[in-house]
C-alpha cells in the first residue's frame, strides 16, 4: 500500500503525542536519502526515521539504530548546525497531502529567537526532505532538484518553497456534497480511480474500501452512478473522513499465509475470510512490522533472483532436450518394421527380378500382406543388409536415447527441486546452500580466489514446528538439508512425509515408538503440502512412511529417494495454527 495521506495523518498525530513541545537532541544521515532523528518530549526519547527513498519513502519511530558514515553529509551538518537541539513547537500537515512539517524553534548564533521548518514530503520517486527558514525560503534539501529534471518545480538552496499541484484534486476534509458529486460521477473512468484522482491523499485501497462499505462495484463506470447512488458514496466517503479528522485511528495490517498483504490505520473491511488482521498499539509499530516482514521477503527474492535465472534457464534448455529425445524417440519405433522388411526380403526374395521397386509378400508375424519397398539399384540381399543397417541404427538410437531422456529427466526433477527451495527462502543462509549446490553440479562456475575457508557461511536450519499433540516435526529448506534431515537426522521409527511426483521439502516427524495421532499425521501431511509445487493447489497427495523403508540408490543426487510401500493422503497446503518454533 502507499503511504497516503490518511496514514501520515495518523502519524502526524502519533509525533504530535511524542515530540510536540520536545527538542531534537541528535540528527544523523546513515544514508543519501535518510535521516535518523533523536528527539525528546513529554513522553520520553524517540529515535525517528525518515527516508526519502524513491521505492520506499518512510517515516515512523524505530528502536533500531543505524551505523553513520565517519563524515557526516553536508545536508546533515547543516541541520545540525541550525535545528541540533531545536524546539519543535507544531507538526502539521498541511489538508490531507503526503507531507509532514515540523516548525523548529532555535537560537541563532547571535542568541537571537529564529524559527524553520523541516518538510518530509512522501510522494513516491518525487519524495524529499526539505529544509526552509520562516519565510519558505529553501535553505537546502536532501536532494537537489534542478530545472533540467523537474519543469514543476525546484527544489534548490533560495527558491521558495510550495506545494506543486500537479493535479486538480480537491481537499477532503472539506469537500462539499456538490463539489464531490460534480468531480466524482463526471469522471471517465471507473468509481475507484475516480475517488483517488479527484481527492488528495487517497490511496487505491482506501478508494476501494469506500465504494465496498458503501456497497458499489469499484470497477464500475462512474458516469454509470445515479445521483442516489453518488449521495449514499458521499456519505460513506464523509463518515470515514470524519473518522480521520477526530483522529480515530486502528493500525493494522492483513496478513495472507502470513505474508503481509496491505497495511491501514483505518479498518479494512472488503477482504474476505482467507486474510488475518493484526492490529498495532501505534502506526510505527505497524509500519516497521509491515516493511520489515516485507522487506525481508522482497531482498530475498531479489537476491534469488539471479539463481531463479540461472534455474529457469537449465530447466527450459532441459526440457527443450527432452521435447526432442522424445521426438527422435518416436522415430525408433520405426525399427522393427525394418527388421521385418530385412528378413521377409531374405525369404522371399529369391525370385525377384532386376530393377524391382518393391513388391509383396506375407509377413507370418501377422499373416498379413505387405509391401516392401526397394532400391532398384540394389541386390535384394543388399536391399535386406541396408533395412538390417536401420534397424541396428535405430535400435542403438533408442538405447542411447533412453539413457539419455532418463538423465534429463532427473536433471529437470533436480532443478524443480532447487527452484522450490528457492521459493520457500526466507533467509540469506538459505540462498548460501542453494547457491552451493547449484556450484556443486555446474550451473555456476567456480570461483578460486586462493583463500581458505571461504565455503564457511552462516548454517541455514530445517523449519521446526511442533504438532497439536506436541510432536516435533522438522521441513528442509533445501536438498541438502533434505538429506541431512532423512539420513542423518532421523531414526528409523521416524515418519516422513513428501509430496507424491513432484518436488518438495521432505517432511520428518519424530517419535520413539513409531506410533502418531492422526491430528499429526494431518499437520505433517499439511506441512509436505505447503512446502512442494503444489502449494497453490487446494489439495495435494502425499507419500508417508517411516523413514527406516527410505532408501538412496548410489550416485544419487541430493533430496532424491526411492521407496517401495507407502501410504497416502490428501493434505490441504493450509498450514494457519501449526505452531512454528523459531
Amino acid at each position: 500500500m502507499a503511504f497516503d495521506g490518511i496514514t501520515i495523518a495518523a502519524m502526524v498525530q502519533e509525533l504530535n503525542r511524542y515530540l510536540e513541545g520536545g527538542r531534537f537532541n541528535k540528527i544523523a544521515q546513515p544514508e543519501a536519502d535518510e535521516l535518523l532523528i533523536t528527539g525528546k518530549g513529554p513522553n520520553g526519547q524517540r529515535r525517528l526515521l525518515m527516508s526519502a527513498s524513491a521505492s520506499l519513502p518512510l517515516i515512523y519511530f524505530t528502536e533500531k539504530n543505524k551505523v553513520s558514515p565517519l563524515t557526516a553529509p553536508n545536508f546533515c551538518m547543516l541541520l545540525r548546525k541550525h535545528i541540533g537541539s531545536a524546539r519543535i513547537s507544531r507538526i502539521i500537515q498541511p489538508g490531507l497531502e503526503r507531507i509532514v512539517e515540523f516548525e523548529l524553534e532555535h537560537l541563532n548564533e547571535l542568541g537571537d529567537p529564529c524559527k524553520k521548518i523541516l518538510i518530509m514530503e512522501l510522494m513516491g520517486k518525487h519524495s524529499n526532505i526539505i529544509f526552509c527558514d520562516e519565510n519558505r525560503m529553501i535553505l537546502d534539501s536532501i536532494k537537489h532538484v534542478s530545472s533540467h529534471m523537474s519543469s514543476v518545480r525546484e527544489v534548490l538552496p533560495g527558491r521558495e518553497y510550495f506545494i506543486p499541484k500537479t493535479q486538480d484534486k480537491l481537499d477532503p476534509l472539506s469537500v462539499t456534497e456538490e463539489e464531490f458529486l460534480d468531480a466524482v460521477l463526471k469522471k471517465p473512468c471507473n468509481i475507484s480511480r475516480a475517488l483517488y484522482s479527484s481527492l488528495t491523499g487517497l490511496s487505491p485501497v482506501i478508494a476501494e474500501e469506500i465504494c465496498y462499505r458503501a456497497s458499489i462495484d469499484g470497477i464500475e463506470a462512474a458516469q454509470s452512478l445515479d445521483k442516489t447512488a453518488g449521495v449514499h458514496l458521499y456519505h460513506t466517503f464523509h463518515r470515514l473522513m470524519e473518522q480521520v479528522s477526530e483522529g480515530d485511528f486502528t493500525p493494522s495490517i492483513i496478513y495472507r499465509e502470513d505474508e503481509p498483504a496491505e497495511y491501514s490505520v483505518v479498518p479494512l473491511t472488503q477482504y474476505g475470510s482467507e486474510y488475518e488482521t493484526r492490529t498495532f498499539d501505534s502506526v510505527s509499530a505497524m509500519l516497521e512490522s509491515y516493511y520489515a516482514s516485507k522487506n525481508t521477503i522482497t531482498r530475498i527474492r531479489q537476491k534469488s533472483s539471479d539463481l531463479r535465472r540461472i534455474v529457469q534457464t537449465a530447466l527450459e534448455r532441459n526440457r527443450k532436450k527432452l521435447f526432442l529425445q522424445e521426438k527422435q524417440m518416436k522415430d525408433t519405433a520405426k525399427k522393427d518394421k525394418y527388421k521385418i522388411y530385412g528378413e521377409l526380403i531374405n525369404t522371399y526374395g529369391y525370385g525377384l527380378e532386376e530393377g524391382c521397386r518393391s513388391f509383396q509378400a506375407l509377413n507370418y508375424y501377422t499373416n498379413e500382406e505387405i509391401a516392401i519397398p526397394l532400391d532398384p539399384t540394389l541386390t535384394p540381399s543388399e536391399n535386406a543388409k541396408k533395412y538390417f543397417d536401420r534397424y541396428g541404427k535405430l535400435k542403438r538410437t533408442e538405447e542411447a536415447l533412453t539413457e539419455q531422456m532418463k538423465d534429463t529427466q532427473s536433471e529437470i526433477e533436480h532443478l524443480e527441486s532447487i527452484s522450490n527451495s528457492l521459493d520457500i527462502a526466507l533467509a540469506e543462509s538459505d540462498l548460501s546452500q542453494i547457491k552451493e549446490e547449484l556450484t556443486e553440479y555446474g550451473y555456476i562456475k567456480k570461483h578460486f580466489t586462493g583463500k581458505k575457508g571461504q565455503k564457511m557461511q552462516a548454517k541455514s536450519r530445517p523449519f521446526h514446528y511442533i504438532s497439536s499433540d506436541g510432536f516435533d516435526i522438522y521441513v528442509g529448506k533445501n536438498n541438502y538439508q533434505n538429506d541431512e534431515l532423512t539420513f542423518k537426522f532421523a531414526t528409523g521409527n521416524d515418519w516422513w512425509f513428501h509430496a507424491k511426483k513432484m518436488a518438495g521439502s521432505h517432511v520428518v516427524v519424530r517419535t520413539k515408538d513409531g506410533e502418531l495421532p492422526d491430528k499429526t499425521f494431518e499437520e505433517a501431511g499439511r506441512l509436505a503440502a505447503h512446502y512442494s509445487k503444489g502449494r497453490t493447489a487446494p489439495k495435494v497427495e502425499i507419500d508417508y512412511i517411516q523413514k527406516k523403508h527410505v532408501k538412496k540408490p548410489g550416485g544419487a543426487k541430493p533430496g532424491f529417494v526411492v521407496y517401495y510401500t507407502n501410504y497416502s493422503l490428501m493434505a490441504s497446503p493450509d498450514i494457519d495454527g501449526i505452531k512454528e518454533v523459531q
